[in-house]
């Protein structure tokens, strides 16, 4: 009798001319078929669950560009500042509110100086303290935070007030990380200067606005900025912020406003790129300035790890919080990162702890510290 012709798979599967292997075969094949089919698509699935890094929110940009030409530091919006772009307005701290006030600044530099003029609009125009290195912002003020390398340590403050008084700070690490305060450092041969379109110190009248203007020579700022390079072509990581208080009036003089009990109501607190919390010392949210020394950019892209870095820190706000709340923290996050997966790893390297993660896009890894300062190795 003629032998049927069998198809593909009948003679893939067939040892011998046994309907029931037959049969029993191809039953095994589609279940591993069927079940590798799942595994996959489990494990695509799990993949597609991870947070994607790209959308994390960044911080705010904003180029700076070089002038051959120094400002005169007197608090004048003089033609030079008028050729450069003010920033957008601030927002308050903790983001999306608009303040009843509008702030905004410009930002220049040169071979010597870092140049800031800040517009401050108020319809009252106080302020009593003017002891240098004194509490500022117990006065309504303009602060400036500048962390050069970007890894939140050693970052340095500045705050002003409406008379020109100014108290400039150095930190190695941010509070969170039980740091010291260093008050007795100087920007030395810092310039800052104030003009005011209105009245200072005046209730009876209305006021606009005050000017503020400061020189930061890019020498005095070493003690932050490692190998004291102007950062040509180069971002550092600065915030601006604005404290504002209500006030009372007691015998024509301002004062902060108090309670019923005697306490001070809590301050305002606008800013240039939004802290999500009322808390300034967290540099790696900071925005991001960029020095050009080419006068036709007008457009620059963030650093390629900037939501990478924005996301480690997430993560280790979190442990941070775990900690306090006496809750181990050594399991790892995972997130997808331009399609590939990452991690934030718990990692002990000479007997201190680190969060790290490898940057699939530049090769190379990065480390949080347990204290916070971050490190990019090779």
């Amino acid at each position: 009798m003629k032998k049927k012709s069998l198809g593909t798979l009948d003679a893939y599967f067939l040892k011998g001319n046994n309907t029931f292997q037959i049969i029993y075969s191809k039953f095994l094949f589609l279940v591993f078929y069927f079940g590798l089919s799942t595994i996959i698509l489990f494990n695509s699935c799990q993949s597609n669950d991870f947070e994607k890094i790209e959308s994390v929110v960044l911080p705010k940009m904003y180029l700076s560009k070089f002038t051959p030409q120094p400002p005169i530091v007197d608090g004048l919006e003089d033609i030079l500042w008028e050729e450069v772009n003010w920033s957008d307005s601030f927002i308050d701290i903790q983001g999306d509110k608009t303040p009843p006030y509008q702030t905004q600044f410009k930002l220049l530099w040169d071979k010597k100086h870092l140049y800031i003029l800040a517009s401050l609009k108020e319809p009252h125009i106080w302020g009593n303290l003017k002891q240098r290195d004194t509490v500022i912002y117990y006065n309504n003020d303009f602060e400036v935070f500048l962390d050069p390398d970007g890894d939140t340590h050693d970052y340095m403050e500045l705050e002003v007030n409406a008379l020109n008084t100014a108290w400039d700070l150095f930190l190695e690490k941010p509070y969170r990380n039980k740091t010291k305060v260093d008050n007795h450092w100087d920007i030395e041969g810092m310039q800052t200067a104030v003009s005011i379109e209105g009245s200072l110190n005046d209730p009876t009248d209305l006021d606009h606005r005050w000017l503020l203007e400061i020189a930061l020579p890019w020498t005095s700022l070493k003690k932050g900025n490692k190998g004291d390079v102007i950062p040509v072509n180069q971002f550092w990581r600065i915030n601006f912020s604005r404290v504002n208080w209500d006030f009372s009036l007691k015998n024509g003089r301002y004062y902060r406003k108090q309670d019923s009990e005697g306490n001070y109501l809590p301050e305002y607190n606008w800013v240039w790129s939004p802290q999500w919390e009322i808390n300034m010392h967290l540099p790696e949210r900071w925005g991001y300035v960029y020095f050009t020394d080419n006068q036709e950019e007008n457009e620059i892209e963030y650093p390629e790890d900037a939501q990478l870095i924005q996301w480690m820190y997430a993560q280790y706000r979190d442990k941070l919080a775990q900690e306090k709340k006496k809750i181990p923290y050594t399991s790892k996050q995972t997130a997808s990162y331009k399609s590939q997966k990452i991690s934030f790893d718990y990692s002990i390297l000479n007997d201190t702890v680190y969060w790290t993660t490898f940057n699939p896009i530049n090769k190379k890894t990065y480390l949080i510290r347990k204290d916070g300062k971050l490190f990019i190795r090779d």
